[in-house]
This record gives structure tokens, C-alpha cells and sequence, in this order.
């Protein structure tokens, strides 16, 4: 039982971190674009696959623990 609630706040922690990441992403590369930086889709894949990290890893803990 302690794990499971651990384990759900563990799992919405990694949606709140995915989260930040990709509205912090979002803000860096709107200020690169901004200031005149054309080559941004580097940027893009890279906060875009960070959040997914996340997202994907919360997934994976749930499903290896089995909860």
C-alpha cells in the first residue's frame, strides 16, 4: 500500500516535470526565434524528447511495478 502511493505521486511528479520542461523549451525557443536564431529545430527536438522522456518514464515505472 505504501508503495502504490508513493508510487502515484512519484508518477504525477514526472507529469509535473514534463511539463515544466516543455513550457520552459517552449519559452527558450520562442526568445531564440525572437532575437533573429533561424536554426531552432535542434532546440525543438531536444525539449520535445526531454518532456516525452519523462512522460515515458513515469509510464514505464507503472507498468514494471505492476501498480
Amino acid at each position: 500500500q505504501d508503495l502504490s502511493s508513493t508510487f502515484f505521486s512519484a508518477f504525477d511528479f514526472s507529469l509535473v516535470a514534463a511539463t515544466l520542461l516543455g513550457l520552459t523549451g517552449a519559452v527558450k525557443i520562442y526568445h531564440n526565434w525572437q532575437m533573429g536564431k533561424r536554426e531552432i529545430t535542434a532546440d525543438i527536438a531536444a525539449w520535445f524528447f526531454a518532456a516525452i522522456f519523462m512522460v515515458l518514464s513515469g509510464a514505464f515505472l507503472r507498468a514494471l511495478f505492476g501498480i
